[in-house]
């Protein structure tokens, strides 16, 4: 009797081990880092994000300058983001740092609402749209950045093409 409850206790004992194994390999592995993410830490960015959240646009420009990750896209992206909401004659380079931000991370959503609405800014309708079908192959058009532009292009398509 005494080896019939030890073999139930053994069996039971690997019944329960398999089930946490099995368990533990359901669980999804963590989506890769891109390489933007991996080429510069958050924490490097920090200052700069802090000053863009108060729309200090020149010492936020002045810090991304300091900062100087031109290999990384959200660096790239907050660099055109800066610019753009710095006015329209900065426009031409806010267009070039979204570019570059893009061909470092094609899918990067922020690049792509941002570099959107700056064209909506320019009045390009056609290039706004081009970056809303990018964004929605990127996100699978359940993002928010996505829906953000999405909106933006349907207010300007229903203002007759005036930005508002």
């Amino acid at each position: 009797m005494n080896t019939m409850l030890t073999r139930i206790a053994i069996a039971a004992t690997f019944a329960l081990a398999a089930g946490h194994a099995l368990a533990a390999d359901m669980t999804p592995a963590p989506a890769p880092m891109t390489p933007a993410a991996k080429a510069a830490p958050a924490s490097n960015l920090a200052a700069a994000r802090a000053l863009i959240a108060d729309s200090k646009w020149t010492a936020a420009v002045s810090e991304l300058e300091r900062v100087n990750d031109t290999g990384n896209a959200d660096w790239n992206n907050l660099m055109g983001y800066t610019l753009r909401k710095s006015g329209a004659g900065k426009w031409v380079a806010s267009e070039k740092y979204y570019d570059a931000a893009l061909k470092i991370d094609p899918k990067h959503l922020g690049a792509l609402e941002y570099s959107g609405e700056l064209y909506i800014s320019m009045g390009d309708l056609p290039k706004a749209e081009q970056r809303l079908a990018a964004l929605g192959q990127a996100c699978n058009m359940n993002c928010p950045e996505y829906k953000d532009l999405k909106a933006s292009v349907e207010t300007f398509k229903a203002s007759g093409g005036k930005k508002s």
